[in-house]
């Protein structure tokens, strides 16, 4: 459920070798990465600038996801401080030709928005 008025980020990423782990399906430390790559994408395009990782909570992985198959990440904003931001990121695995697409992955990160020395400074306000 977003909090934001704006529509969710989304970023698709298809799984190759060298991303995954000896099991042939994505390695967990690089679906991080790519989580925490969307969750960046709409806080700055929210926070209408840079911001930093805070904190990634609670990370479930719920199927594996097969080298050749497509993730889709899908970013929301889902609450707002003063100059931090939670972003919910849902990872749904997709194989190319049939199969149907499945939940495999979801979190939040919390993001901080920084002026230009790495401090926090506030939200700029959505109009």
């Amino acid at each position: 459920m977003s909090l934001s008025s704006a529509p969710p980020t989304v970023l698709v990423e298809m799984i190759f070798p060298d991303q995954a782990n000896h099991y042939g399906t994505l390695f967990g430390g690089n679906a991080l990465a790519l989580m925490a790559r969307a969750a960046f994408v709409a806080a700055c395009r929210r926070a209408a600038g840079p911001v930093v990782m805070a904190r990634s909570e609670r990370v479930d992985f719920t199927t594996p996801i097969r080298v050749g198959e497509m993730l889709e990440l899908r970013a929301e904003i889902l609450r707002e401080g003063r100059s931090s931001l939670t972003v919910g990121v849902q990872g749904i695995a997709q194989p190319i030709g049939p199969g149907a697409p499945r939940p495999a992955l979801g979190g939040q990160f919390v993001m901080v928005a920084v002026d230009a020395d790495g401090r926090p400074r506030p939200l700029v306000s959505e109009n």
